[in-house]
């Protein structure tokens, strides 16, 4: 169920290929992303064999700075079948990581009333674990109502354009 893509470099000897194993679809409802930034996670081994198998939800998850780090909340990793006593607990805090800078200059942005972090999506980016983290600013609800309402006439407007293709 996870969908795969591919990357070319501009030599075109190396590819590699990125499978995301979740998304975070909620956080573009509720949440207007300003910015996205591509982030590593500290993992265990067992954590990242769980990962590799799609194991892993985001949908309550939140990322918080403090001290200079940023820190993952809320993000379930099952435990991985195979590994006993090395399993971690699911739902531990994870270390990102990021470079000083952009950890310094998301967390002023943070700063400002209404921004918070989300993780949108974990994927692996050749054997390397990503976490794909958006600076968002919530939406109310009339702003939902009206993404709903775009949504609705792009449908629409797709379908009638099938219908037409269709006819002739």
């Amino acid at each position: 169920m996870a969908k795969v893509l591919l990357h070319f470099t501009d030599c075109g000897k190396t590819m590699d290929s990125v499978k995301v194993i979740a998304n975070n679809k909620k956080a573009y409802h509720d949440y207007f992303v300003i910015e996205k930034v591509e982030a590593g996670i500290s993992l265990a081994g067992t954590e990242v064999k769980s990962i590799r198998m799609g194991h892993c939800s985001i949908k309550e998850s939140f990322i918080n700075i403090h001290n200079g780090q940023a820190t993952i909340h809320g993000m379930h990793i099952s435990p991985y079948e195979k590994g006993n006593l090395f399993n971690r607990d699911p739902l531990r805090e994870r270390k990102l990581l990021m470079h000083k800078n952009e950890i310094r200059k998301l967390d002023q942005k943070l700063k400002e009333k209404g921004f918070t972090l989300i993780p949108l999506q974990v994927y692996l980016k050749g054997s390397l674990v990503k976490v794909e983290v958006g600076l968002c600013k919530g939406k109310k609800l009339y702003d939902k109502r009206e993404d709903i309402a775009a949504k609705d006439a792009q449908r629409e407007a797709q379908r009638d354009f099938k219908d037409k293709n269709l006819r002739f």
